[in-house]
């Protein structure tokens, strides 16, 4: 199949054109303007595509390669922060274990110094818009009991005392999981699996981050908790939906965060903001205690500064915990061969003219990226380009049918307190017709199928997180944003396929463009291989030069 893509010609949308645009969209005359808006992007071919002899089920995910080392979950996120440099300048996990060990400060000045530091980010209009929720007090207690075990020499993981900070999607107990809402306030009694994996590592949790409004637009923009800003310049979108998770690793404030991916969600702002980003093989990290919002395409994991931070917590917080009906059945999750630079027998898959389809910035740094893993000693191996049509409907059917029924009991009797972005959408997911939703699932199998039969031959595919780096923030839309295709487009479309099949995908940063803004490089394995991913994440991360973004603190010194 040769390599096509749609263009995709919406206009931007703001303002009083938006507001009639969606009171239209809700109204008695909304079912043909929506049919209208569908089949002009498209639907009709997809719809007529036959899914051969997919039945409507996911397509059963092969196991993986056993682990070669065996080791519990502890001893994974040691080794992973063990083999970071010793030298380096950034606050790393691995830099939080020396500055404790060696006694140049404790759990507890880190708290207080970063309390003190969250609240001027986020004071007045110039606030960068990070946090939802914060408790600084419970940060001061877990900091103490964290420098008291410590002193003990009784540190619970290598994640003892190093902050880390949580999607205000994942449950913490004590506080309301708002979604991104301006409705949804009830107060969590349970923290998510997430979440006592964390604090039982020992993890000081800072707060809750900012988010889109459920996690329905990859921009970041939310009209009820305002805006997070990207460090790198204050004036571009950070990404989304994972926003302020990603923002506040760039920019010091922890070394770790937790994300949600149902399309993107970790990688699109992991690249935007020059981190990385780990949406694992679905139903490898367990979402107890994430409130559902898209069943069949949603991921929780772990975004970090480095690909050794993100490894430590992957570690940590992969692998069953009997109540996520997913997550069961999986085998051991392992970092099997990770510190292994030579990457010889290694093959990349790329579709070139796929590949290409970005900015020339973005495809400069990730071609340079590519010759950083070929010199290690991988191959490139070219791959049939995917059919993104039949992608993008099969993922949208999906993810907004579901969307639209999680939210159907508020929807029904307060659509107005949504965000203009999220009523389009919900909008759209609830014009799909049940054929449509079987029809997707069908095709999920068979895309599922065929991927597999393309990755026999190869053992990543290859390709830049996003078509672009991060876009202007439009002020001018503010509190209520845009409707901006093209935007959402650029910034979708290569993530797509690794939330419909589940297989696991890496966002690493690959550098930056002209205009200093981060690039990022997406790695997509096989399903349970993540140990490869990150294997090559850190070939790509040694490669590239680090930089420090405008917007940065230090919590060590």
């Amino acid at each position: 199949m040769s390599y096509l893509r749609n263009p995709v010609k919406a206009p931007r949308v703001s303002g009083l054109a938006l507001k009639a645009f969606v009171n239209t969209l809700e109204s008695a005359v909304g079912s043909p303007v929506l049919e209208k808006l569908v089949r002009d992007s498209g639907i009709d071919r997809w719809r007529e595509l036959s899914a051969g002899d997919a039945p409507p089920l996911q397509y059963p995910l092969p196991p993986g390669a056993p682990a070669a080392e065996p080791q519990s979950p502890t001893e994974q996120a040691a080794r992973a922060i063990a083999a970071q440099p010793v030298k380096s300048e950034r606050e790393t996990v691995g830099a939080y274990v020396r500055a404790y060990r060696e006694g140049d400060t404790n759990p507890v000045a880190v708290a207080c110094r970063l309390n003190a530091t969250i609240d001027h980010l986020e004071r007045g209009a110039a606030s960068m818009g990070w946090f939802i929720a914060r408790k600084p007090d419970d940060v001061l207690r877990a900091a103490e009991d964290s420098a008291a075990r410590l002193r003990r020499g009784r540190a619970l993981s290598v994640l003892d005392g190093v902050p880390v900070v949580l999607k205000d999607e994942v449950d913490l107990a004590g506080f309301p999981t708002t979604l991104g809402t301006r409705f949804r306030n009830q107060v969590a009694s349970v923290d998510s699996t997430v979440a006592a994996r964390l604090k039982a590592a020992g993890a000081l949790i800072l707060g809750k981050a900012n988010m889109n409004e459920i996690g329905i637009n990859p921009i970041g923009l939310n009209p009820h908790h305002g805006v997070a800003r990207n460090p790198w310049n204050r004036g571009h979108i950070t990404g989304g939906s994972s926003s302020g998770s990603a923002a506040v690793v760039a920019a010091g404030l922890c070394p770790l965060s937790i994300g949600a991916d149902g399309g993107g969600s970790i990688r699109i702002p992991a690249a935007l903001c020059g981190i990385v980003g780990l949406k694992a093989t679905w139903g490898r990290i367990p979402e107890t205690g994430v409130p559902p919002l898209c069943w069949n395409v949603g991921h929780v994991g772990p975004m970090g500064l480095t690909v050794d931070d993100v490894a430590a917590a992957y570690a940590l917080l992969a692998g069953p915990d009997g109540k996520d009906l997913v997550s069961q059945g999986q085998p051991p999750h392992h970092l099997s061969g990770y510190e292994r630079a030579d990457l010889t027998g290694v093959r990349l898959g790329i579709c070139w003219p796929y590949f290409e389809d970005a900015s020339p910035d973005v495809v400069a740094r990730c071609k340079e990226a590519v010759r950083a893993l070929t010199a290690a000693g991988a191959t490139v191996v070219e791959v049939p380009a995917p059919d993104l049509n039949t992608v993008l409907w099969t993922h949208s059917c999906i993810i907004l049918s579901e969307m639209a029924e999680s939210m159907l009991p508020h929807s029904r009797e307060h659509a107005s307190d949504f965000g203009l972005d999220s009523r389009t959408n919900l909008a759209i997911g609830r014009h799909f017709r049940a054929t449509d939703l079987v029809h997707a699932l069908r095709h999920r199998h068979r895309l599922t199928r065929e991927l597999l039969a393309v990755m026999a031959g190869v053992d990543v595919l290859v390709t830049p997180s996003t078509a672009t780096t991060a876009p202007l923030i439009p002020e001018g839309t503010l509190p209520d944003g845009e409707s901006n295709l093209p935007v959402v487009d650029a910034l979708m479309r290569f993530v797509r396929e690794g939330n419909l099949t589940g297989f696991p995908a890496l966002s690493v940063p690959a550098g930056h463009d002209s205009a200093g803004l981060p690039v990022g490089l997406q790695l997509m394995g096989r399903p349970y291989e993540e140990h490869l991913l990150l294997r090559l994440g850190r070939v790509v991360e040694r490669a590239t030069s680090a930089r420090t973004p405008a917007v940065h603190v230090t919590a060590l010194r």
